[in-house]
């Protein structure tokens, strides 16, 4: 599908009443958690429209374009509230975190698996042993807390061992930033990449942000805190891959061509009918937006769209269980840390190395660290942690269930 050759509606056939905007909340306990995965991942697509909007916004002089961006955001932001508010409210903040969890992992592993750019591929990879292993945090949270097996929310879709561990995950944020793409030479499958996992990645972290402080207890607070901390070292990470060079509206083009892409993908794979209307729907609008940028690009920048993209799509995005895949990569990268814009096993830092330092002030007494703190918890209490795997750990060094490791990828040799 090409959606630059689909027929728009009129800009005003996009804004909702509040009945069209107000759904049916999914059932808690029967939806589908890639139905859920898909919710949450275009409620964080919504979140960056608005956000970007906002920040072009602010950057622009022209008055008149500025109207055209708030006609286009208002209308973004009636696709959020619709969108977020399909999340029903018997649904605790902990059940919810599992989904982004269980999103970002089999999302960035989707990804990776068809990023034609082996940078980006490895960016992706990297992240993913760090949202593997808060999955399995906060599934063991879940247990300690309210006697719920994390497996059952998620359908057994993904295992839940531990990954490269949370504690590992705190670098010195120079370590952070990563090297841009280059969008004029990019395959449209990155572009799509990467602002995807930009997008999917922000929300979590703003989720984390705004309702971590409001957990029952202080210890589920600080592993909030504590994850919500990574999440802003893979914004950075993520942000850092798009190219600073796109122009106001050649970016505002790529927006709405990736809500294309997610819309139709979705709608193509839903199972829900109720929900699979709603992305028909969403998909319509989002066209009308696309076309309405494409004439702004023109009138503005006397560009065509054209010379950004072809327009038509990759392969769909489908969710689909990717267990072999994290376990390779759990496999044979789980000792990695970043140096600069480059990855490295931990062991290979020189002593006086940056990441150490870093650690020793932010994990002062690892005893301390939430994320250490709530498998130590558990595993006083039942005697062993909570997992669901299809096999043992392809980590050696992570297979022992009595005690939590908090060396993989923090010092030499650990991963054995």
């Amino acid at each position: 599908m090409n959606p630059f050759k689909e027929k728009p509606e009129s800009m005003c056939d996009t804004i909702m009443d509040w009945k069209q905007m107000y759904h049916k909340p999914y059932d808690k306990n029967s939806v589908d958690p890639y139905t859920k995965a898909r919710i949450i991942l275009m409620n964080g697509i919504e979140v960056e429209a608005a956000l970007w909007g906002h920040h072009a916004h602010r950057c622009c002089a022209d008055n008149e374009l500025r109207r055209e961006l708030a006609l286009l955001r208002r209308s973004e932001q009636q696709q959020q509230k619709a969108i977020n508010w399909l999340s029903p409210a018997d649904e605790t903040q902990l059940e919810t975190t599992i989904g982004y969890e269980h999103l970002a992992v089999d999302l960035t592993a989707w990804l990776a698996t068809h990023e034609p750019n082996p940078y980006v591929k490895a960016c992706m990879d990297f992240a993913l042993l760090e949202d593997f292993d808060h999955l399995y945090r906060y599934a063991n949270l879940l247990k300690m807390d309210f006697n719920v097996p994390a497996h059952v929310l998620v359908k057994e879709y993904v295992e839940i061992t531990p990954g490269r561990p949370t504690i590992a995950h705190h670098r010195h944020p120079f370590d952070t930033v990563r090297s841009h793409c280059d969008f004029k030479n990019a395959d449209i499958r990155t572009k799509l990449n990467t602002m995807i996992i930009t997008a999917g990645e922000q929300q979590t972290m703003n989720f984390y942000m705004n309702i971590g402080n409001t957990y029952e207890n202080d210890l589920g607070r600080r592993l909030y805190q504590e994850i919500g901390m990574v999440e802003e070292e893979h914004v950075t990470q993520y942000g850092a891959l798009l190219d600073p060079n796109c122009s106001l509206l050649e970016n505002a083009l790529l927006h709405e061509y990736v809500e294309c892409y997610l819309y139709y993908s979705f709608y193509m794979s839903e199972t829900d009918k109720q929900i699979k209307r709603i992305w028909e729907q969403h998909l319509a609008q989002e066209i009308t937006h696309l076309h309405r940028v494409k004439d702004l690009l023109q009138q503005y920048e006397n560009r065509q769209w054209e010379e950004i993209m072809d327009g038509e799509f990759p392969e769909l995005l489908e969710f689909k269980c990717m267990k072999g895949y994290v376990r390779d990569i759990l496999a044979t990268q789980v000792t990695l840390t970043a140096d600069l814009e480059d990855f490295l096993p931990v062991g290979e830092l020189a002593d006086d190395h940056r990441f150490f330092e870093f650690q020793k002030h932010v994990n002062k007494r690892p005893r301390d660290v939430a994320s250490h703190e709530v498998i130590s918890e558990i595993q006083t209490l039942l005697g062993t942690d909570y997992r669901y795997e299809d096999y043992e750990n392809p980590v050696a060094a992570l297979q022992n269930r009595r005690t939590d490791n908090i060396k993989v990828a923090r010092t030499y040799g650990s991963a054995t």
